[in-house]
């Protein structure tokens, strides 16, 4: 930062301190990280170990928990005043603008009905087979073939593919997907192995997935409602 002519005398060496944060400067990012970690954590908020974007926060059978993902907020809990006062104390810091009820967030759109809500990425999807020319395709019924069968097309074709950044980009596309899409982890983990170094073969096998996405590009996951916690899994093997 070039200070202007006659703030300070020629033999002096002063230097500017950042006081306010800044759109554009490196330091933005941090001192608002610093800013609203300081704040939440006044308030009770403890912040997680496992992801630091999550907070925590527990006391007499209150349970809230606030994400932060650079300056989009979502809070939830199970006590209404609570989440009233922390958006009060959020918007006296911050002037932040509510925005009700959580309907899109980083690509995933939440849906609600009677028994609970859906999560899924269906413009993320859509957007995805659209990037590459897959939109039109004629869909197929799985999202990967039998082990075998992938064994020995890989094992056939080992030509090294000249594109690997874009494989790469599919790759990482297809990994966000897997959020809210559990039945496609497998093919892509499988693919993820090969990130440095793809063969034709192992790219055929990532647009045969896009094909396969294409038949339910809404698919996402149902949380319903209840007091049952249990987990329940299902397994289609023979």
């Amino acid at each position: 930062m070039s200070l202007p002519q006659g703030y300070y005398s020629p033999d002096e060496s002063r230097v500017c301190k950042l006081v306010k944060s800044l759109y554009g400067l490196k330091q933005a990012p941090r001192k608002w990280n610093e800013r609203s970690n300081s704040v939440l954590v006044d308030y009770g908020f403890v912040q997680s170990k496992c992801d630091h974007s999550m907070y925590l926060l527990s006391k007499n059978n209150v349970f809230i928990v606030l994400l932060v993902y650079v300056d989009d907020i979502v809070v939830t809990g199970n006590s209404v005043d609570e989440i009233d006062k922390i958006k009060f104390i959020l918007n006296s810091n911050f002037q932040i603008k509510d925005l009700g009820k959580l309907k899109y967030f980083l690509g995933i759109e939440v849906l609600y009905n009677k028994s609970g809500m859906c999560l899924n990425q269906r413009k993320y999807c859509l957007e995805l087979l659209s990037e590459f020319g897959y939109l039109a395709c004629k869909p197929v019924n799985t999202p990967i073939e039998q082990s075998y069968l992938v064994t020995a097309k890989v094992s056939k074709n080992q030509s090294p593919l000249k594109n690997i950044t874009g494989f790469q980009k599919l790759i990482g596309k297809l990994i966000y997907l897997s959020l809210t899409r559990p039945d496609i982890s497998y093919a892509v983990q499988f693919l993820s192995q090969f990130m440095h170094s793809p063969t034709e073969m192992h790219l055929q096998i990532a647009l045969r997935l896009l094909r396969y996405l294409k038949s339910c590009p809404g698919c996402g996951l149902l949380f319903k409602k209840g007091d049952r916690l249990d987990l329940v899994g299902y397994v289609d093997s023979d």
